[in-house]
């Protein structure tokens, strides 16, 4: 298998944090996106969306989005379990994960995208889009927080796929300004533990 990778990315960053949490291996290629790698022809046969990341298999076939990564992964992998082994496990890791992505990663993913220089000139950036974004992001780690006081991570005590895509999705929060306030005790715990893990430089 090959990861088609970008370093800076928040969605790669999870299946990195993933790979190395299970301990796998695998050969990864870094993808020049800046300079268009990801949408050359030979790209766009992996993933016409021209995103990252994706996981080419041995068949030359490939998975993209994330989240389907680290599913496939965990089928192949599954100790130590991140998505959960009973059906209610299973069920609750997908509901926290779906949260932190709907709610938290795809809303600073849209303040990053409507302010940062990487996309200027790239795409049409809409100030008020960020703005909004920016508000949303911060009810949303109001309301994380106070969730956070009744368990050690995003769904119980053990460390999961959610805690990886809300962690991702803070440390792309940075290069918009979006930082966890100081009296957010809960989530400044939260993310302090997370981010001591020795997998969280993936």
């Amino acid at each position: 298998m090959i990861l088609h990778d970008l370093a800076a990315g928040m969605s790669p960053r999870r299946v990195r944090i993933f790979l190395a949490e299970k301990g796998i291996s695998i050969e990864r290629r870094e993808v020049d996106a800046a300079g268009g790698a990801n949408a050359t022809p030979d790209f766009l046969r992996l993933n016409p969306l021209g995103k990252l990341p994706v996981l080419e298999l041995d068949d030359g076939t490939a998975i993209a989005e994330s989240l389907a990564i680290c599913r496939y992964l965990e089928a192949l992998n599954p100790d130590p379990p991140l998505m959960g082994r009973t059906p209610r496990e299973v069920a609750d890791i997908e509901m926290w994960t779906l949260r932190m992505d709907h709610e938290l990663s795809q809303i600073i993913a849209l303040a990053f995208i409507h302010s940062s220089d990487f996309y200027r000139g790239s795409i049409e950036q809409i100030p008020e889009v960020a703005s909004w974004a920016r508000g949303r992001a911060l009810q949303t780690m109001a309301w994380l927080d106070r969730e956070l006081a009744e368990r050690r991570h995003i769904v119980g005590d053990g460390y999961t796929l959610a805690d990886i895509v809300a962690q991702c999705a803070f440390v792309l929060g940075k290069a918009v300004g979006l930082r966890i306030a100081p009296d957010m005790t809960n989530l400044s715990r939260w993310f302090t533990e997370v981010t001591a893990r020795p997998t969280a430089r993936a």
